[in-house]
């Protein structure tokens, strides 16, 4: 794969690739409404997928915030075309790296030395790159150990970059209002989280901690002297990636006992913890040839603060959704219902969210719950089709919620996901006993 020489780093010329990316989509569109008047039966397939192609070359050469958000989105799998899907998801793992120069003029800035006089033997080639850093392998005192290193210019770019694609972000999720600033204050507050390797080492250490008695689940070590905020040193684990596991055979008892550890760690963490891994995509999760699930990757952590949490899980039991007086009472609590709607706005979201909700929290409501039963995932695709559709949804504010819902549902959509991919069947409660 090719590498990177340098990233730009300056607004001005981040700003400009992204101009020229939009130019390419502009004229994507112009050349798919030519065809279209020639063939009115043409299918948007051709124009989504060169959009994805144009988007994701445009962000890659960037990294940074502009790419998580690429990232992120490739996890929304019901929400966007599969074009969008398949080629934001390279994002996770798979992006042209930085060049063996620039990796080590990183270390000699952070670190004071080269990465040679580091570690006894560390690999120029990175094993993995992504949207804010890549990996390489090392060794050292005889221990096999994977290195981050965060790209150049990463958290300095994120306020400017996130300015660039708020209006893609408004346009795709429709977001209206005077308060939608807040939903990117959220994500912006965020992505500085994840650039700050120093906060990521105490998260991960943290965590990890907390989490070593779930079983059937793995975590690294962390060496804090070979770490800094641009550069973490961690176990280099074994295992493949859980996107590649889940395209091979593998038994259901397999699937299952896999599931649950992920199930068990994400419920711990949320209800023990307060506190939850809002990165749940497949590049950030081995499986390893004992079976284990092994978690590598703490840089975004979402704190669930219990004005959130409390009315939340209240409307994950079926009883709230069905008693009326309640379920309106934790839609005003969550900010899914303002003071200021009109009649037609509450009849129109109170239906709308009693249908969504009724469906999402299904799992919690049963002792086990089957994440491969195909009947669960084609009710979430209809309906997100269906909604997506919606000229009243279009017509109406469509930034509904506390700003925590950003994460919190992009957590449960990646874990379901992921739970689906593994054709997991789980015990609800199991994590219970975790908590004593």
């Amino acid at each position: 794969m090719k590498t990177l020489d340098r990233i730009p780093t300056g607004k001005i010329e981040r700003a400009s690739k992204l101009v020229r990316t939009g130019a390419k989509i502009g004229g994507n569109y112009v050349k798919y409404y030519g065809k279209k008047l020639v063939n009115p039966e043409l299918t948007k397939d051709e124009l989504n997928e060169n959009n994805a192609e144009d988007i994701y070359d445009g962000l890659k050469s960037l990294k940074g915030s502009a790419l998580k958000v690429a990232q992120m989105l490739s996890m929304e799998k019901n929400l966007l075309p599969r074009a969008y899907v398949e080629k934001f998801s390279l994002s996770q793992f798979s992006v042209p790296p930085l060049s063996a120069p620039l990796v080590r003029k990183t270390f000699k800035r952070y670190l004071g030395k080269y990465p040679e006089e580091l570690y006894d033997t560390f690999e120029q080639d990175s094993i993995n790159a992504a949207s804010i850093g890549q990996v390489h392998k090392a060794t050292k005192n005889g221990k096999s150990l994977a290195v981050k290193i965060q790209y150049p210019g990463v958290a300095q770019s994120i306020s400017s970059d996130l300015a660039l694609v708020k209006p893609i972000a408004i346009r795709m999720f429709n977001i209206q209002g005077k308060d939608s600033d807040k939903y990117f204050k959220e994500v912006e507050d965020k992505l500085i989280e994840e650039t700050d390797y120093t906060l990521e080492i105490a998260q991960s250490k943290e965590i990890t901690q907390a989490c070593m008695h779930i079983q059937n689940m793995e975590f690294p070590d962390y060496y804090e002297e070979l770490s800094n905020e641009r550069i973490i040193t961690m176990d280099w684990m074994h295992g493949l990636h859980l996107s590649e596991f889940t395209k091979n055979d593998f038994s259901p008892a397999l699937g299952n006992t896999l599931g649950q550890a992920l199930w068990d760690f994400y419920m711990f963490q949320i209800h023990g913890l307060r506190k939850v891994h809002a990165d749940p995509h497949p590049g950030n999760f081995l499986v390893s040839e004992k079976a284990t699930l092994i978690a590598i990757d703490f840089g975004c952590i979402k704190e669930i603060p219990d004005e959130f949490y409390v009315p939340y899980f209240e409307l994950a039991k079926r009883e709230n959704i069905e008693n009326d007086r309640v379920f309106m009472e934790k839609l005003y609590e969550l900010e899914i219902l303002n003071p200021t709607d009109s009649p037609e706005e509450l009849r129109f979201f109170k239906e709308l969210f009693k249908e969504m909700l009724t469906l999402f929290t299904s799992p919690f409501n049963e002792e086990q719950f089957d994440f491969g039963a195909e009947v669960f995932w084609n009710r979430i695709a209809n309906l997100s089709e269906r909604y997506s559709k919606d000229e009243q949804i279009r017509k109406m504010n469509g930034n509904r919620g506390s700003k925590h819902f950003l994460y919190m549902n992009r957590t449960f959509f990646g874990l379901y996901n992921l739970l689906h991919d593994l054709r997991a069947r789980v015990v609800v409660d199991n994590f219970k006993k975790y908590l004593a």
